[in-house]
């Protein structure tokens, strides 16, 4: 086998283990391409609507590594959606091209969702005491009533992701910090709006931005390497299974639901947990 450009494939939330997102795959194929001298440069194919702070900076920081290592371009394909840790992981490449049909953008931070339920444990008479040393150890617990204390501390923290965030795209998009600023208000962009507002370099079709790699950086589009996919096949488990076998209305749909509810990191306690 000869040389290849590899379409690392980024889909789906952005977290350690999900259905389709692995972290730690994830980055065990970076190190598997940077040892590889077949492997001539990296696409990120990105189709996410983001994630987690920690996951997204700790896979920009190893594709960073990755570029730095091997002095091999890394361009970064949005396709559906590539927004807020999606469009995070995405500044890592020296390139960023959109499908004409993607949305992007969506630069901000959410810290915490507080989930206040003191009128509804009231209005039953159900009564909820949790033991605990240190004032705020028990912050963002449904039972209690969140205080402006609370919102301040998970204000500086979103505050602080806020500026990483916002400080990588500057970089990245050679951008002052102020223009970035002006539009990282959370919202999403179309991928023209996008490239108006320099968040992404061009807007093409997958195959062009093939070529257009090509031709950048090997000097011309007939470059001999193949596209190589990388990517994960993800299981299916038993809980997806029984999810799709079962309409939501039923007794058994409701419990799989609020189970599934119960499990995301917003309604964890304590959810102190930053999202993209």
């Amino acid at each position: 086998m000869g040389k290849y450009i590899a379409k690392f494939f980024i889909e789906g939330v952005i977290e350690e283990k999900g259905e389709t997102y692995n972290q730690e795959w994830l980055l065990d194929k970076i190190e598997d391409l940077t040892d590889d001298k077949k492997n001539v440069a990296l696409v990120l194919f990105i189709n996410s609507p983001g994630g987690s702070v920690y996951e997204s900076d700790e896979m920009y920081l190893a594709i960073k590594k990755y570029r730095e290592e091997t002095k091999r371009p890394v361009y970064a394909y949005f396709a559906d959606i590539a927004a807020s840790g999606g469009y995070y992981i995405g500044c890592s490449a020296g390139k960023i091209i959109a499908n004409r049909n993607t949305l992007t953008g969506s630069i901000g931070v959410i810290a915490n969702r507080f989930l206040d339920l003191t009128a509804v444990l009231s209005k039953y008479g159900i009564k909820s005491e949790t033991i605990h040393a240190g004032k705020n150890k028990i912050m963002g617990s449904p039972d209690i009533e969140t205080t402006d204390e609370h919102r301040a501390i998970m204000q500086s923290i979103a505050d602080e992701c806020y500026e990483q965030f916002t400080s990588i795209v500057a970089e990245s998009r050679n951008m002052p910090l102020e223009r970035v600023k002006e539009l990282a208000d959370g919202r999403v962009y179309s991928a023209l709006q996008a490239k108006a507002n320099g968040l992404v370099d061009e807007v093409m079709s997958f195959d062009d931005a093939i070529d257009f790699l090509k031709e950048k950086e090997f000097g011309s589009k007939d470059f001999k390497a193949e596209v190589r996919d990388i990517k994960r096949k993800p299981k299916k488990s038993l809980m997806k299974m029984l999810k799709g076998a079962f309409s939501p209305l039923s007794p058994l749909g409701e419990t799989l639901a609020l189970l599934n509810l119960v499990k995301s990191p917003s309604m964890r306690y304590p959810a102190y947990i930053c999202e993209l």
